[in-house]
Order: C-alpha cells, then sequence, then structure tokens
C-alpha cells in the first residue's frame, strides 16, 4: 500500500477547488443526517462530482472516495492508474492497491486507520461499480463493522445545482439545440443515419463542443422500433419516421433532448407524437418545488387515462440530471416516488411511446426546477417535424 500526495498541477478541473469543497461539505451535512461515520463514494458520476476524476480507470475494482468528517477525504485506487488520477482529481491523499486481491486489504487498513473499525460505514449498493463480491471483501476484512445502504446519499445532494453547474449546462444544451437543427435540416430521402450523425458532430464541434456521442441514439424508419440505437448506415425512405436522442456535454455535463421528424407523412408517428407532446406539457406544468417526483409522473400518465391508452407509457417520465447523462440510484419520475422537487433540480422528461406497431416516437425537455415552476432550457421546439 503507497500513501502519496499530489505535487501534480491540478489541471483539468473544470471547477476550482472550492466548489468541490462545497459539494464535500454538502455531503458531511448529509452523512451526519444519516448517522454515517464514513461513506466510501464507488458511482463514477457521483466520484466525478466530488472529485474530479470521472472514475475512468475504475473498470476493473472499484475506486472508492472515502470521506470522513473532520478528515481529509481519501481516494483508493489502481497502482496503474494513479498518474492519471492525480492530476485530474482535487483529491490529494491517495492510497494505491495493486491488484484485484489488494482492494479490501487496502481499504480496510484505511478505514482502520481513521479508527472506524466497527463504526457505521455507508455503501452506494445500488449504484454500479459495486459489485457484492466486493462488499463481500470488506465485510470479511471489517467484520465487526456496520456498513448501510448509502445509495441515495450523493444523489440527493447532487441534484441540487449551483450556479457554475448550471451555466456548464446552459452551455451543453446550446450545442444540443444545434444538433437538433442539423438533423432537422439533414432530413432528406436517402441519406443515412450515419450522414446525419457526422453533420451533427461537425457543426457542434464548429459551434466549440462535443456532444456525449456514446449516448447517441439515431433511428430512421423501422429502426424507430429500436429503444435504443446508434447510428448506421440505414437510409430513410419517403414517409418514415426519424428519431434522436442526444446530448451536447460540457465540463461532464450532458443536457439530452429527444426529438422526433417525418419525412412526408406517417400517421402512426404523428398521432403518438401528438400525444406525447400533450402528455410532456402536463409533467413540465406539475414539476414545482415541493411535489414529488411521483406526483410529477402521475400527472403524465392521468393524461394517457383520459385518452384510454395508459399502456403506450411503459417506463418513467424522467429522471434527474447532472454529471454523466444519468446514474443508477439517482431521483427517479417514476409512480409513487417520494422524492421532494427543489429549486436548482435539473430533470429530463423523455415522453417515449410505443404504438401498436412497435415504433417509439416522443419528444423531451431538459429543465430547472425554479421557486415557480419550471424552466425549460432548451430553445427548440418539442413539436414533430415534418421534412
Amino acid at each position: 500500500m503507497t500513501t502519496t500526495s499530489s505535487a501534480v498541477p491540478l489541471t483539468g478541473l473544470p471547477f476550482p477547488n472550492a466548489e468541490y469543497e462545497r459539494r464535500q461539505q454538502k455531503v458531511f451535512e448529509a452523512m451526519e443526517r444519516a448517522n454515517l461515520d464514513a461513506l466510501l463514494v464507488t458511482a463514477h458520476g457521483h466520484l466525478q462530482y466530488l472529485s474530479g476524476y470521472d472514475g475512468r480507470g475504475a473498470y476493473f475494482m472499484p475506486f472508492p472516495l472515502i470521506l470522513v468528517p473532520g478528515q481529509k477525504p481519501t481516494f483508493v485506487v489502481r497502482e496503474y492508474e494513479l498518474g492519471g488520477v492525480r492530476p485530474s482529481s482535487c483529491v490529494q491523499e491517495i492510497l494505491t492497491y495493486s491488484d484485484q486481491d489488494g482492494f479490501a486489504p487496502v481499504c480496510a487498513d484505511a478505514i482502520r486507520r481513521f479508527g472506524l473499525n466497527g463504526r457505521k460505514i455507508g455503501l452506494e449498493l445500488g449504484c454500479w461499480n459495486l459489485a457484492p463480491a466486493d462488499v463481500s471483501a470488506l465485510q470479511e476484512q471489517l467484520p465487526d463493522t456496520k456498513f448501510a445502504d448509502a445509495t441515495r446519499l450523493v444523489a440527493a445532494v447532487a441534484a441540487v445545482k449551483t450556479e457554475m453547474e448550471l451555466k456548464a449546462m446552459r452551455f451543453a444544451i446550446e450545442l444540443t439545440d444545434v444538433a437538433v437543427r442539423t438533423f432537422q435540416q439533414s432530413l432528406r430521402e436517402g441519406i443515412t443515419e450515419s450522414e446525419v450523425a457526422e453533420n451533427i458532430e461537425r457543426e457542434v464541434e464548429k459551434a466549440g463542443g462535443v456532444l456525449r456521442s456514446s449516448s447517441m441514439t439515431l433511428l430512421f424508419g423501422e429502426r424507430t422500433k429500436l429503444s435504443h440505437g446508434g447510428p448506421k448506415p440505414h437510409p430513410i425512405g419517403n414517409n418514415e419516421p426519424a428519431f434522436m436522442e442526444l446530448g451536447g456535454m460540457k465540463d461532464g455535463y450532458p443536457c439530452g433532448l429527444v426529438r422526433s421528424a417525418v419525412l412526408g407523412r406517417h400517421a402512426e408517428t404523428e398521432y403518438l407524437h401528438d400525444l406525447s407532446i400533450e402528455v410532456l406539457e402536463a409533467v413540465i406544468s406539475a414539476i414545482k418545488p415541493g411535489a414529488t417526483a411521483g406526483e410529477v409522473d402521475a400527472a403524465g400518465r392521468e393524461v394517457l387515462k383520459r385518452h384510454g391508452r395508459p399502456e403506450l407509457l411503459n417506463h418513467r417520465v424522467g429522471y434527474q440530471t447532472g454529471i454523466n447523462w444519468l446514474e443508477r440510484g439517482n431521483i427517479s419520475l417514476q409512480p409513487g416516488a417520494t422524492d421532494i422537487l427543489k429549486p436548482n433540480m435539473t430533470l429530463h422528461m423523455p415522453i417515449i411511446l410505443c404504438g401498436e406497431s412497435g415504433y417509439l416516437v416522443g419528444t423531451s425537455e431538459h429543465v430547472v426546477v425554479t421557486e415557480h415552476g419550471a424552466e425549460i432550457l432548451s430553445r427548440t421546439p418539442h413539436t414533430l417535424y415534418r421534412a
């Protein structure tokens, strides 16, 4: 085990140290409310939120960020990745392990050195990047320690954005709007999904930004029956639908949108899209501080019930956004959800309806919760584009 302090300049961090310290302090306050003596953060989005490091090297084993009130945050990472973690993180206390078997002993030793053996420690059990075998290995090393599920703790803090975060997301949505306009203007008979994607990436680059390309869905014709799918050399024909979901990104913050189009006419797409707009606008109207996530979801489903078509929506109406496109364990706008909306939360509502023929058609908006309701970030209409 190696203990290191970063001597490398903190290059590449999108925000000043004070911003990360503010976030960490908010998490410490949430830990106190949850009666946790320590927290092991392992979800990649949460690591990036609290430290700047995106967790890219943590595919092999978890890279926990150990948070203990009154102590400096401490990273536990694989030694091979140390050179990448140091300059891309505000955390200066770093412990390393050399191989898979070293993860649990190094973590356990750090916990003992913090005087936490036998205390209550939170784990992000409901997030990715922490396997049951990892938990078992920690429990074997620390048999007297009580581990608690803290899946929602960092998520709840990260849900409420600072002005710095909102500035990044506003820039990201400008890039998304460039992508939407390019998608619409590119549509003509015979053009392929891949060609449109190339047009989009080129125009977004001209605008000084990037897309979160790994999350791009761009589909034409019969392929709009796929729930997700990257662009292929598949052309669009006359009287066929087109569907896209993508997001521009700034400083790790993507801002996604769903938009649909028709080249010519397509009756089923037009019908589904009209309903999706009605659902989306009901959802947006229900967003306000104090509303629950479940109430927002219910407002959208009520529209479909009135039309006698509740089966068209087979997923949640939206989710919390921020670093990464989304994170397992974050706030979900789904039936019965009890999370309370607060000002400066950001939410994406992809209202995608599934028709009898299997077409997936819809629209979305990305919003900021304000004191009075919801501010729509995009400047491209969520109506159906007809080419």
